[in-house]
């Protein structure tokens, strides 16, 4: 698929300038909605501090937890008081706009991440802030939470869908590549996060690509795709390549 929609020439001037969209996409897109999201092994739905916050606090906070907020901008907090109330202060906010990933079963939060720079003129919306706490690390429920967000925002009609990190978190960067985002490259110094350097990795997935990554995504989730012990038959990337 080419990477940009061709061009056309200018009448008056003879420059090229890109294509005049539909009307139905030169509007501005609805903003992310707070309904729950139900999917066969996560459930995507709003913060409830008081709800989730002991939980989440638990799982992610700990020796074997601890690589989880180090290229967070925030975290890891002192006590659980502190995550509660940053928990409480970010369930309120709409940008970035937090969802719990919750156990389907049970609703309990199992990880967080948000939809966030929303910039609904352009049709523009990132995925970030992901926190997955042990438990629903390298699961079906980790990749079909982050396939239910992307389909809400292709859904509502959003053109660019972005994935940004830190360039040295490399376990962030391979994730990005297997969910089917498109690395796009570097940011140099482009942050300060807890008084250090970030350089940031950029990535994309477009609307016209969506087709084929929810296909992937929606193969590689089918349970017949996973063998008795619960480890894949074919990978997310391969179902993707075969996807039509």
């Amino acid at each position: 698929m080419n990477e940009t929609l061709p061009s056309i020439l200018d009448s008056a001037t003879g420059l090229p300038i890109g294509p005049v969209l539909e009307s139905g996409v030169t509007g501005p897109a609805p903003r992310p909605s707070p309904a729950t999201i139900k999917g066969r092994y996560a459930t995507i739905r709003r913060p409830d501090a008081a709800r989730d916050a002991e939980g989440l606090h638990a799982g992610s906070h700990g020796p074997e937890a601890a690589a989880l907020w180090l290229y967070m901008s925030v975290g890891p907090f002192t006590d659980r008081q502190g995550f509660t109330a940053w928990l409480a202060r970010v369930a309120e906010g709409a940008d970035p706009y937090f969802y719990v990933v919750a156990d389907p079963s049970t609703d309990e939060a199992l990880g967080l991440a948000s939809l966030m720079r929303i910039d609904t003129a352009h049709r523009v919306i990132e995925v970030g802030n992901i926190l997955y706490t042990p438990r629903l690390q390298r699961s079906p429920a980790a990749t079909e939470a982050m396939y239910l967000l992307a389909r809400h925002v292709f859904e509502l009609g959003y053109r660019r869908y972005e994935w940004k990190c830190n360039a040295l978190n490399a376990p962030s960067r391979r994730a990005a590549l297997r969910l089917g985002f498109s690395y796009e490259g570097l940011f140099r110094r482009h942050m300060i996060i807890k008084g250090r350097n970030r350089d940031t990795a950029w990535f994309s997935m477009i609307a016209e690509e969506w087709p084929r990554n929810r296909a992937g995504f929606e193969a590689w989730l089918d349970p017949a795709n996973f063998d008795a012990e619960g480890r894949q038959k074919s990978s997310l990337a391969d179902l993707r390549a075969a996807a039509p």
